[in-house]
């Protein structure tokens, strides 16, 4: 897995929750991996700023003439009812998002996205951002598409999210793409995150549903699941994991996720699916065994039944 270069880039006044909360994200992952994989550097038109706490954030790397095409930049928000494009500090960030940014993946956070809109950087795109601040987006830029009721929205390199906390739903989607859902979902039970947001809000993760409970033993059966979804599980040799009889653990499991284990393990042999369908050229008889069905003929009912279309003309 090659290291993923990320900057942080600040402007006083940056709300501190947007940067901690990608931030730590991203530094749980690497716990999670066991190793650096993303690699954080925060840079500023400032050696130090003031954070919206008040506390102070020092010895802030200058914004650098060249970042690596791969880079991931993430630009946190400010504390600001009305943003001021036209202080020095500003006018400078713009000119270097301007002149630096080429094929770099952003990810903007709040008010980062009305930063990113004066570098024009989202001309033509789809975008939100906080919604106190969505009016101002489209007025720095009528060709922005502004989504005013999305937790974060994805066009192309450019993703904006709604802020505040909504900035940790973007981390754990970047994360998710450049590690992989289950990394994703270690590091939002690992951050102790009820509920993990999509981009719209309405369709969750297979890999994050039904995690919102405490009981440790559906967890621990949960992860067990997760981290192979392929393998032939049966009854009882989940039950022998939680040390259980499977007639209890089935009812603990239905109790705390108020579904069942067949459904939960079906789901995510369908997101798996969905992924090698997108992703690579396999036939579907191969998918099918790779997700961990019994044939294809199983395979294609359960997809067809679930997202109305067959697997193959999904994959075309």
């Amino acid at each position: 897995m090659k290291t993923q270069t990320v900057y942080f880039l600040l402007l006083p006044d940056t709300l501190l929750i947007d940067l901690a909360g990608p931030a730590d994200a991203f530094l749980f992952a690497n716990r999670r991996l066991g190793k650096t994989h993303f690699v954080l550097h925060y840079i500023s038109p400032t050696s130090s700023i003031n954070s919206s706490i008040g506390l102070s954030l020092s010895n802030l790397s200058a914004l650098p003439e060249h970042i690596e095409s791969d880079a991931l930049v993430m630009i946190p928000g400010t504390l600001c009812d009305q943003f001021d494009a036209d202080t020095p500090s500003t006018l400078e960030t713009i000119r270097w998002l301007k002149e630096t940014i080429n094929s770099q993946r952003i990810a903007c956070v709040c008010a980062g996205a009305l930063l990113a809109a004066h570098a024009g950087l989202l001309r033509n795109k789809s975008a939100t951002t906080h919604h106190s601040h969505c009016l101002d987006l489209a007025k720095i830029d009528s060709s922005i598409r502004v989504e005013d009721n999305r937790i974060f929205v994805e066009d192309g390199q450019i993703l904006t999210s709604a802020g505040v906390t909504a900035g940790i739903d973007l981390s754990l989607h970047l994360i998710a793409q450049l590690c992989s859902p289950q990394i994703a979902m270690e590091v939002a039970r690992a951050m102790v995150i009820y509920l993990r947001r999509s981009g719209n809000d309405v369709q969750l993760s297979p890999w994050l549903q039904h995690r919102n409970h405490l009981h440790p033993t559906v967890h621990r059966i949960q992860d067990l699941i997760s981290k192979n979804p392929a393998h032939p599980w049966n009854l009882e040799e989940l039950a022998a994991h939680a040390c259980t009889s499977t007639r209890h653990l089935t009812r603990l499991f239905k109790l705390h996720t108020n579904t069942s284990i067949l459904d939960y393990l079906t789901g995510l042999r369908l997101s798996l699916a969905d992924q090698f369908l997108r992703q690579t050229n396999w036939s579907i008889e191969r998918i099918a065994e790779a997700a961990g069905f019994g044939s294809s003929r199983q395979f294609r009912r359960l997809w067809q039944a679930t997202y109305n279309i067959s697997p193959s003309h999904y994959q075309n």
